[in-house]
């Protein structure tokens, strides 16, 4: 796909392009690891440390149909599109974790 040269996508300045998300919004994230202890506690751990006022009660579990992955979705209030980028790097990061979306 070839974008044409007014495409922000194509902004030689380096600039983000606006964001499609309005801030502040609840804004759900999908985790994907190994069925393991600690899995849960430490995507909660680390998604309370961008959003203080994140509740553990809304995560959302699903077990892999053979039962050797979980998928962990939790919902946070996103501030900004670099709370975001982070904390997305920072799930991506973790040992436990396999896959973020």
């Amino acid at each position: 796909m070839v974008l044409p040269p007014s495409s922000p996508a194509n902004d030689a300045s380096g600039a983000t392009p606006p964001s499609l998300i309005v801030y502040p919004s609840q804004f759900p994230i999908k985790v994907m690891g190994r069925r393991v202890d600690g899995l849960v506690h430490a995507i909660s751990t680390i998604a309370l440390a961008f959003d203080p006022d994140f509740d553990a009660s809304t995560i959302e579990l699903r077990e892999s149909k053979g039962g050797n992955y979980l998928g962990v979705t939790i919902t946070v209030t996103a501030t900004s599109r670099e709370q975001l980028d982070e904390l997305y790097r920072t799930l991506s990061t973790h040992p436990m974790v396999k896959v973020v979306l």
